[in-house]
């Protein structure tokens, strides 16, 4: 597990494109992976350590002075989105972060969320200190919860919907609900429905339907076509828009990427982190995922160097 108070990869990824948050500058607060879910569709992969704990993980200024120095560059963003490789709420600084983010920027903050802990007072109140909650809502009952998003032993959906439906009611920012689904587990009439009757408890500002358009932590969860998620929209009714379905020509060049197009790069030259996910176009997470994999492997090593960690295959 990552020390406390340090991170060797850096804090701050992107800004990256999203296709919510328009330029998205991210920050990872948690430790990849390290969640209260373990969901089969995380493009991150399997959970590592599956908590309920909060704490603290890193400094916080450490963060703000990567933050300030990105900032300072001249980097653009629409928001500062608060997500990354593990559930961030559970970082037990989170609201000071926000509070200190409002103190050098104007940029809104975003917060990518399972939602799991909002049923706790103290979490709740720190994620109203931000401007755009994202939370998940990929179940209606026990069973289908369990299925897909295999929580922790101390979290039930019961904890996940009440606390939702009590934030709704404390936070005056927008709140867009992501819902997930997995062909053939969550899709059917009835789970659609049964979802739609806690959407209308929750009262969200958005719901956002979205499939497994990158490789899932498990093997066999498919994209689903655009016009099956258009119809599952339709059902939940309200302000439900599709945010991931399967592309209906070709597919993006980003999406096909994989852990040799990785490979290809660093036999060029060694690489940061950052320089992985300029040169083939993939998110943050999706670059961690593949360096995860290519060090299990033996493929490549790491080194530090001036502060940041750069990646290269071994040699022959």
């Amino acid at each position: 597990m990552t020390e406390p108070g340090s991170n060797p990869v850096g804090y701050i990824y992107g800004p990256v494109p999203s296709r919510r948050l328009g330029r998205s500058l991210g920050i990872d607060i948690v430790p990849a992976k390290i969640c209260t879910l373990d969901c089969v569709y995380c493009q991150i992969g399997r959970t590592t350590e599956k908590s309920t704990v909060r704490r603290k993980f890193f400094d916080v200024q450490a963060v703000l002075d990567e933050l300030k120095s990105k900032l300072a560059a001249g980097i653009e963003a629409d928001y500062i989105t608060i997500g990354g490789s593990g559930e961030p709420t559970l970082n037990s600084q989170l609201g000071s972060l926000i509070d200190c983010i409002r103190d050098i920027t104007s940029i809104p903050v975003a917060i990518i969320t399972n939602g799991t802990l909002l049923y706790r007072p103290d979490v709740r109140a720190e994620c109203t200190k931000a401007d755009l909650v994202i939370p998940s809502l990929d179940a209606a009952d026990a069973e289908t919860f369990r299925r897909v998003n295999r929580p922790a032993p101390d979290i039930s959906i019961e904890k996940l919907v009440s606390g939702l439906v009590q934030f709704r009611q404390e936070f005056h920012g927008q709140i867009w609900l992501e819902v997930f689904l997995v062909d053939g587990v969550n899709t059917s009439p009835d789970e659609v429905e049964k979802i739609r009757q806690h959407v209308e408890c929750i009262r969200p500002d958005r719901v956002q339907l979205n499939s497994a358009v990158r490789p899932a932590a498990e093997p066999g969860i498919e994209a689903i076509a655009r016009e099956r998620l258009e119809a599952i929209a339709r059902q939940i009714g309200g302000h439900c828009e599709v945010v991931g379905a399967a592309p209906e020509a070709r597919t993006d060049r980003h999406m096909l990427r994989t852990c040799a197009d990785v490979l290809s790069m660093l036999k060029r030259r060694p690489c940061s982190l950052e320089d992985i996910c300029a040169g083939i176009g993939v998110t943050r997470n999706e670059a961690v995922k593949h360096i995860t994999q290519l060090l299990s492997e033996n493929a490549i090593l790491s080194e530090r160097q001036g502060g940041v960690t750069y990646y290269c295959t071994r040699p022959d």
